[in-house]
Formats: structure tokens, sequence, C-alpha cells
């Protein structure tokens, strides 16, 4: 059922904006039962019958009978969306109203209206984040934690306060409404870190997870198509999605084991998804705005034009990773700078660098904090010094092959100089 799960996940916030539609907001927790009620179904009869031609169609088909019976069971006793109201009383209009509500097109505006919604300016930013990535991606609690480098309990109150305020107001986000250029900003990180969750693999299934790459992709997309989103700032994140999903192919080797940059194989990169990055953030720089999304895809674009590591330009990276901490700074964009200035300017400054970052202690559930620290201390010979930050590294892992490559790792620093 591996294909289900996967399958699940993409089709969750879709499913919902189409049930909340026809419930209205203040029913959104209805939704979500339907919606579960829906994915279980689903897994009862896969399990059997295995997985129908077109799942999609199947579980859209499903929700919608669901629907109709809810509709149908407490149309007296409960209100539903009031701009359907009229048409969920009449049993003439009943069925077509629901069917209306899956259609494609409606389900795309209103996965945009959902995500504006989140962003309500009464919310915390954290929570409309967390909101968004629940609701609209399928993340649990855990994963949403692992992306914000916080605790999982606090990751639930900010859903929990979140959902009841989205249930609190009496409909959907109007895409015309003069708040949406203020709430765009908003909607763009969380689509990044959605991005980032998969592709830096903070689930302790899988170090790696395309399927959420191509979600973030796929709103990123959707956003793009909606003229007041279609911002330098939006055009330059699909550019930095497209041009880290670029490398995915080369993310693990055969074996399923963690592959860094300087061992890629570059002849695997996805060259049409690098040209398209590099189109994208050629429009993003048609306007007068620079974020942090300029910067990340500029990185991104120098690491994918390179035709080697050893042919990277780090000068041209480290100076854009110090444009980065000074108009966005975090103790992860002061590691990667670290890294960046170990590659041009020496060990030792990339050592001296790791020790200044601020507010470091948001790095200590982060593996690869401490396996730099242990990989500079490799390339100057000390081994010791080198194994103790791997294995510090090693007790925070989040996936079994990140495991495997810091066991790896620490079987290198701990052999003899010379046999290296």
């Amino acid at each position: 059922m591996q294909l289900a799960e996967h399958f699940f996940r993409r089709e969750a916030g879709r499913l919902v904006v189409a049930l909340t539609r026809i419930f209205g907001v203040h029913n959104l927790a209805l939704a979500e039962d339907v919606a579960q009620d829906a994915f279980c179904r689903a897994i009862e009869v896969w399990k059997t019958r295995g997985i129908p031609e077109n799942p999609s169609a199947w579980l859209m088909a499903t929700a919608k009978n669901r629907a109709l019976d809810r509709v149908r069971r407490e149309r007296t006793a409960r209100t539903f969306a009031p701009e359907l109201a009229r048409h969920l009383e009449s049993e003439w209009t009943l069925a077509p109203t629901i069917d209306e509500a899956f259609q494609p097109a409606v389900i795309r505006d209103e996965q945009l209206r959902m995500m504006f919604s989140c962003c309500h300016p009464k919310l915390p930013e954290e929570a409309q984040l967390a909101l968004i990535l629940n609701i609209l991606c399928g993340f649990g609690a855990p994963e949403i934690a692992a992306a914000f480098l916080t605790g999982r309990a606090a990751i639930e109150k900010r859903i929990s306060r979140g959902k009841k305020a989205l249930a609190g107001t009496k409909s959907l986000f109007d895409l015309a409404d003069a708040d949406f250029g203020a709430r765009l900003t908003t909607v763009q990180r969380a689509l990044y870190l959605l991005f980032n969750e998969g592709y830096h693999g903070a689930s302790a299934a899988a170090p790696v997870r395309a399927e959420l790459c191509e979600e973030a992709m796929r709103l990123v997309a959707l956003l793009s198509e909606h003229p007041p989103g279609a911002t330098p700032a939006t055009h330059a994140l699909a550019a930095l999605m497209c041009l880290h999903a670029a490398r995915l192919p080369t993310k693990l080797d055969a074996a399923g084991e963690l592959s860094v940059m300087g061992e890629q194989d570059r002849s695997r990169w996805d060259a049409q998804r690098v040209a398209e990055g590099l189109a994208l953030l050629e429009r993003s720089a048609r306007g007068d705005e620079l974020t942090p999304y300029h910067i990340e895809a500029a990185i991104a674009a120098e690491h994918a034009s390179a035709p080697s590591f050893a042919a990277t330009n780090w000068r041209v990276i480290s100076s854009l990773y110090d444009k980065l901490m000074t108009i966005a700074p975090s103790p992860v964009v002061a590691l990667n700078r670290a890294i960046a200035l170990a590659e041009c300017d020496g060990v030792e400054r990339g050592l001296e660098a790791l020790g200044a970052i601020d507010d470091r202690e948001r790095l200590a559930e982060y593996p690869f904090y401490r396996a730099a620290f242990g990989e500079l201390e490799l390339r100057r010979g000390n081994g010791a010094a080198a194994a103790t930050h791997f294995r510090a590294a090693l007790h925070v892992a989040r996936s079994e092959p990140e495991r495997r490559f810091l066991e790896k790792r620490i079987a290198t620093a701990s052999r003899p100089r010379e046999r290296r």
C-alpha cells in the first residue's frame, strides 16, 4: 500500500478544500472527518480489490457520496456553507452542487482561498504556516515540528488554535480582497517549508521524499497561475524549487544511501528542470524586489551551472550567503555560509564561522550541524575530533540512511591517518 500512502498525502488538501466548500469553513472539522472517512474506506477496499486504475477519481467519488449522506442526514440540524445553503436544501440541486465542488477548476480556486484563509492577520505567523502545512499539505504535527525545528506539543497547540480561529470565520478568503498582497508572503514561506521538508528529509521514514517536493512545486505553480500571485518572489521561489528538484535523482545512490554533492553524478541531474529554474530566476529579476528566495535561487543556480564540484564558484556562493545573512539571518543560513567559506577560504575559516553561529541551540537536533564540524576536522587531519563530532551527529540522526552515512564517516575518521 505504499502507493496509496503517497496518494493520500498528495490528495489530502484537495479533498478537504472541496468538502469545506460544501460544509463551510465553520464546519472544517466535519470536512476533515469526511475526508478521513473516505481515506479509511479506500484503505479497506484497496486492500482486497487492489488500487483502482484512477485512484483520485475513486477517492473523490467516495468523498462525494459521503458528503451527500452527511448533508441529507444533518441539514435540518446543522448550517452549511452560506453561499451554497439554498442549493443544499433542495434535493433537486443537492447532488449537482456537490458535484460542482469537486470540479478541478473549483478545487484549484478553493485551495488558493484556503491557503490565504490560513494566513489570517489575527493568527501568529507560526500558526498560519502550521495550518497551511497541516490542512493543505497533509502534514502531521511531528513533521511540521521538524520543519520548524521546534517541539511537537507547540505545533499541536498552533494547529488547534488556528483551526478554532478559522472555524470562527464566515467564509474562506476572497481572492479579490485588498489584503491579498499582505497574506501572500506567508503563503510563500509555507510552500518553501513544504519543499524543504521533502528535500532535506526531517522524516524518520526517509531522508528524501520527492513527492513532497512535487506537491510544493504544484502549489507554487497554482499560485503563479493566479495573476496577483505571480510576483517576482513567487517566480524566485519556483526557480529555487526547480533547481533543487533537478538534483533529486542523485540525492540517494543506487543502494539508497545518502550522496553528498561532491560525489553526485551531475549527468543525472534533470537538465530540463535546471533550464526551467534558470528561466524562472531570470523572470524573477524583472522587478525591483529582492527576497531571500532570489538569493537562495541564485546560490542553487551556481551549483546547477557548475560543470563539477571542483569548478564551483564558491567565492560567489559565499558572497550570496553574506547577502542572505543580511536580509534573512538564521542558524541554518549561517551553517551553509560557513561551509561555503571553508571551500573558498580554507578549513580554519570554516571552523571559525561554525563556532561563531548565533542561536546554535536551534541546530541541536540537526545532525548536519555537528557533521559539518566533523568534515572540516577530518580535512585538517584531526580524526579523533572528527569522530567525536560525527558521533554527536549520529545521536540526533533522523533516518536510517542518515545513520548509515554518519556511521561510515565515523569509521573513516577512526582509521589511522595514513590509511585514509
